[in-house]
């Protein structure tokens, strides 16, 4: 299938890493349909109301790229919320947020995307995690969780949907200069918390390094390359060099060394 006629749908497109794919994507020659709550102010793609949140808003989103385009070959998995604080510390209410946003918001799309895709006997799934997906860091409990559990359902799903000729991967990103450092949430902190000095350091570095990562292009031309390729791997990792070596120290290290490496390197 040629690069012109095929289909793509991108959620969280208004912004960030979604707003980047899409134009990239457009650029190139894709029908891209980015999807968001609010409408982008600048878009060189054609824009879709969904609130991953909200099975009827899914449905109607992906029912309105059908009637428009007649066709979807490629769903992108991109919307998601940020969060740190300490576990003891963070509420019910906001770890929900993210796990309905991040988990449950790219399953509700899936189950509606992949009768399409089995229906036309083609199709690809891919999940936007991130390489905190498998390293816990200090903070970020909530957040690695979710994209935990993105990383496992990608690879459940992947050998489900085989037999139909629907592939599905995962693209784990490190740190990207987005504005996820003014959009992620933070747990409130409570009177005298004893978590204070080193929840400050943490998030003081966090916002530090986003900041001055590469920009989202990097990751819009990875997600390409991934669309491009016939036979596409399970999971795909693009980030600084030191995040994705930390990936294999967490292998190769004794697991408490490791463990006490990420702590010096947080100033915990």
């Amino acid at each position: 299938m040629s690069t012109s006629s095929k289909v793509i749908l991108i959620t969280g497109a208004s912004s960030g890493i979604g707003h980047s794919a899409a134009e990239y994507l457009s650029g190139l020659g894709y029908r891209v349909f980015g999807s968001s709550r609010t409408q982008p102010q600048e878009a060189h793609f054609e824009w879709v109301c969904m609130d991953v949140t909200s099975e009827d808003s899914v449905r109607e989103a992906v029912e309105e790229v059908l009637e428009r385009a007649g066709r979807l070959d490629v769903l992108i998995n991109n919307a998601g919320l940020g969060i740190v604080g300490p576990l003891e510390e963070t509420t019910d209410e906001l770890i929900y947020q993210v796990f309905n946003t991040n988990v449950m918001g790219a399953l509700r799309i899936c189950r509606r995307v992949i009768p399409i895709f089995r229906k036309q006997g083609h199709g690809l799934i891919l999940n936007i995690s991130s390489i905190a997906a498998e390293i816990g860091l200090p903070f970020r409990g909530i957040y690695s969780a979710t994209k935990a559990s993105l990383d496992a359902l990608t690879e459940s799903l992947s050998m489900e949907l085989k037999e139909f000729n629907i592939h599905v991967c995962s693209l784990l990103p490190g740190d990207i200069a987005t504005s996820i450092n003014q959009n992620r949430l933070v747990a409130s902190l409570q009177k005298n918390s004893v978590y204070a000095h080193n929840f400050a350091k943490v998030h003081r570095q966090i916002k530090e390094e986003v900041s001055n990562a590469d920009k989202p292009i990097v990751i819009a031309k990875a997600i390409a390359r991934i669309i491009e390729t016939p036979s596409p791997r399970l999971h795909y990792t693009v980030g600084p060099i030191l995040q994705k070596t930390a990936i294999w120290l967490r292998i190769l290290l004794p697991q408490r060394f490791f463990e006490r490496l990420l702590m010096l390197f947080y100033g915990m």
